[in-house]
């Protein structure tokens, strides 16, 4: 019995050691592959940036109700003249020069016009929940008429800036037919070299509704009889006048006297 014991425990000693040394080269092998092939490698971070969306949302406040927004309480918030900072930045060449330097050639910024045009309020108002167009003139010039137009709805808005102004080799102001153009200055290309008249359909209904409300205290609509499309670089393109080809549908007819049927006269008996 005793050497059948010690013959197990032998056995058993020689099956503990051969486990052991394949552990050990399979050890032995792992960390071999190991430095043949490096340590994997970390894939780059990767940054992925938020898209950015213009905060515009501070217009919404100033537009209706009341039914014409609240113009004079917009252009005198504090974001108003950053904004126009921002967003018009287009060389003009029809408004005045610089005010601390009334002969100086240089002519005031976009931003500044605008702000003049917009001086006196006009209305504020509100389509579509998506589109604000904001209208004014300038202090003691009634006929100098600014109006701007915002779309809220994109990541990066188009701010377009309008202005009616006399053309003053016509008439004079005072009178009913005297001759405006219109300056349109977009913050972004809305047309294209082979297309100048291609204008966005809701900003061509804001500029209708717009060059169609009559002068304070006078009644009149002002003529606009030219429009220049003015591009981001300050390019000039001479367009259509917006609306010139609509045509205004005739006032219905007053309603007259409700048709009576006539009375025939009896027929006396023979």
């Amino acid at each position: 019995m005793s050497g059948q014991t010690s013959m197990l425990a032998i056995a058993k000693g020689a099956s503990v050691s051969i486990a052991f040394m394949l552990g050990m080269t399979f050890g032995a092998t792992c960390a071999a592959r190991a430095q043949l092939l490096g340590e994997p490698a970390i894939p780059p971070k990767v940054e992925r940036h938020k898209k950015q969306h213009t905060d515009l949302e501070w217009l919404w406040q100033y537009g209706p109700p009341p039914s014409e927004g609240r113009e004079h309480e917009l252009i005198q918030d504090a974001h108003f003249q950053p904004f126009l900072e921002h967003y018009l930045t287009a060389p003009q060449s029809f408004w005045g020069p610089q005010p601390e330097d009334p002969k100086s050639p240089v002519h005031k910024s976009l931003a500044a016009t605008a702000y003049d045009f917009l001086a006196i309020p006009g209305k504020v108002l509100a389509d579509e929940n998506r589109y604000i167009t904001v209208t004014g003139s300038v202090f003691h010039r009634r006929t100098s008429r600014g109006m701007l137009f915002a779309d809220l709805n994109t990541a990066s808005p188009l701010v377009v800036f309008a202005a009616i102004e006399w053309i003053r080799d016509a008439k004079t102001t005072d009178e009913a037919d005297a001759e405006y153009t219109v300056w349109i200055f977009p913050n972004q290309a809305t047309a294209t070299a082979d297309n100048p008249d291609r204008l966005p359909a809701p900003l061509q209904r804001s500029l209708v509704r717009w060059m169609a409300e009559p002068l304070p205290g006078s009644g009149n609509v002002q003529h606009v009889t030219a429009a220049i499309l003015v591009m981001p670089d300050g390019t000039p393109h001479q367009i259509a006048v917006p609306g010139a080809g609509l045509k205004t549908s005739p006032a219905p007819a007053a309603p007259g006297p409700p048709e009576q049927t006539p009375i025939l006269p009896r027929r006396q008996p023979s």
